[in-house]
């Protein structure tokens, strides 16, 4: 019997790119994101190219209910799952006080809160079976504090330290969780954020980071960074005072190297 991968934010960037390396490897998907009409495009893709069956869960994760809701219709339709891909996150661009409050209790929502209820949900049954992988994308934005970026740094620096310490419990369990560290990826992200850093050596690809964190994940390795110019930097920054590194993130992020 096929296994079963869920991913969130699978309609583009890394999560996209994880949808062929899963189907490649023969697991059917769920796959989960806002746009029903690109979603099923990328279903009706991947099912052809790979004979597997790819099941679509449009749900918009600002909503406080979509996480149980995703669970509950997969609980209906009797599809366990076997691995679990909390990829869906988005960032902004901006002074903390001069953003609206509801774009910064979104971002909550989806980068933290939902991945959180999601990760609970389908540890549990996981558990019982002493079987499931779990892979969760920060960034190595989670490394320093990120002035005008504020709410996007600080909540992968909660998704890194979350899913480090999960990855630790889970010792033993037969159950492993995975962090997955890029950095600048060629994506929609940096359009959707405002950001215009389109360029530049140290920018990779969405498909290069996802099969970083795909060999990772499958390895069982708690933590992993994509790219080497990445992990140096991720490196210094853990190393240099934050005080230093707070005041380099404010000029990239204020700036946007214009």
């Amino acid at each position: 019997m096929k296994k079963w991968a869920l991913i969130t934010g699978a309609s583009q960037g890394i999560g996209y790119e994880f949808t062929k390396l899963f189907a490649a490897d023969g697991y059917n998907l769920v796959l989960v994101a806002r746009d029903q009409a690109r979603l099923k495009q990328v279903a009706d893709e991947i099912g052809a190219r790979f004979g597997i069956v790819a099941k679509i869960i449009p749900k918009d994760l600002t909503a406080r209910t979509a996480p149980k809701e995703i669970f509950d219709e997969l609980q209906t339709d009797k599809i366990q799952i076997d691995v679990l891909i909390n990829n869906a996150g988005f960032g902004f661009q901006g002074a903390f006080s001069e953003l609206e409050l509801q774009r910064h209790l979104d971002l909550i929502q989806v980068n933290m809160t939902a991945l959180v209820e999601l990760t609970y949900l389908f540890l549990k049954p996981m558990l019982v079976r002493r079987e499931g992988r779990i892979l969760n994308v920060a960034s190595t934005a989670a490394f320093q504090p990120g002035p005008y970026m504020a709410m996007y740094y600080a909540s992968k620096a909660f998704v890194y330290s979350f899913s480090c310490a999960l990855a630790e419990e889970l010792s033993g369990t037969g159950v492993t969780a995975t962090t997955l560290n890029p950095g600048i990826t060629r994506s929609q992200f940096h359009g959707r954020a405002g950001l215009q850093r389109s360029k530049g050596f140290a920018i990779m690809e969405a498909e290069e980071v996802a099969k970083i964190g795909y060999r990772a994940l499958m390895n069982g390795k708690p933590n992993v960074t994509a790219g080497l110019i990445n992990k140096l930097s991720s490196s210094i920054a853990k190393a240099l005072p934050t005080r230093l590194t707070t005041r380099i993130a404010a000029r990239l992020n204020k700036h946007d190297d214009r």
